[in-house]
């Protein structure tokens, strides 16, 4: 990379959201937000994000031979820890005052980023939850999901069953075949309206909810779909007994192994307000 952090643009500007966004969030457990990043931004953000996440991929393997998961996206995760222009991004006010306010929280903190990658022809990723795999004790959680390139529906745009985050946890099932099968159900059952944007800009951005039941569809196109996440907490979150082997691995991996109870305060869940 020739760009240096000094020369990316700052993005520490607050920018308020339409109250009709904060009502689609509260009621669904999801909403999109327009705009957030200007294309100049995004044009100065994208390779930097991009050549962190070529850079730290760790899967070799070629399509035919991953499971279900594998095929659904390359997933890189915590690259601002190693990235300082990816950190920039990460820890930047606007992004972190859009989830606090679709929250109605004064603060948040980091759990972790993710670069989620859907290559040309990568699979479907299956219906699930993804509060699923975090020991935390509440559910005022949020990720930001953020496409790095413009995207249409063929390219595996988000798509959520609106309202059933209010159900709380619901399978214990990790993100997988048995995953879609159980939970395209249980949607069904439930007659949750299914949600997904035709198209989004990028710098435009979904929000959703820790427990909102979402999925994606596979990459039908010739184009990386190129996302980058962060997901946030509340400030003020504590570590709740973990529930399963996902949950004890997120509690030493994100959380350097907070005591059960404890405040999520360590430094890898900085505070971003």
């Amino acid at each position: 990379m020739t760009s240096t952090v000094a020369n990316l643009p700052g993005l520490d500007d607050l920018k308020g959201i339409p109250a009709e966004n904060i009502k689609e969030f509260t009621e669904k457990g999801h909403t999109l937000v327009r705009d957030i990043l200007s294309a100049e931004e995004m044009a100065a953000y994208r390779p930097v994000i991009a050549d962190a996440a070529e850079r730290y991929n760790t899967e070799r393997r070629k399509m035919q031979d991953r499971d279900t998961y594998g095929k659904a996206f390359l997933q890189i995760m915590n690259l601002w820890r190693v990235d300082e222009g990816v950190k920039k991004f990460v820890l930047a006010k606007r992004l972190a005052k859009i989830a606090a306010d679709l929250m109605g929280v004064d603060n948040v903190r980091i759990y972790h980023d993710q670069a989620l990658f859907k290559e040309p022809g990568g699979g479907p990723t299956p219906w699930h939850q993804d509060q699923y795999y975090w020991p935390i004790d509440t559910d005022n959680t949020i990720t930001m999901w953020m496409p790095l390139v413009d995207i249409d529906v063929d390219m595996g745009m988000l798509t959520f069953a609106s309202g059933s985050y209010n159900k709380g946890s619901i399978f214990d099932f990790e993100i997988s075949d048995e995953s879609e099968t159980a939970f395209d159900d249980y949607v069904r059952d439930n007659k949750f309206p299914i949600s997904r944007a035709t198209t989004m800009k990028a710098g435009d951005a979904t929000f959703h909810r820790g427990f909102t039941i979402h999925n994606a569809p596979g990459n039908n196109s010739d184009k990386m779909r190129e996302v980058m996440t962060i997901i946030y907490l509340a400030d003020g979150a504590r570590v709740s007994e973990p529930k399963n082997e996902w949950q004890k691995n997120d509690l030493a991996k994100w959380m350097m192994s907070r005591p059960v109870g404890e405040l999520i305060d360590s430094e890898l869940n900085p505070k971003v307000l």
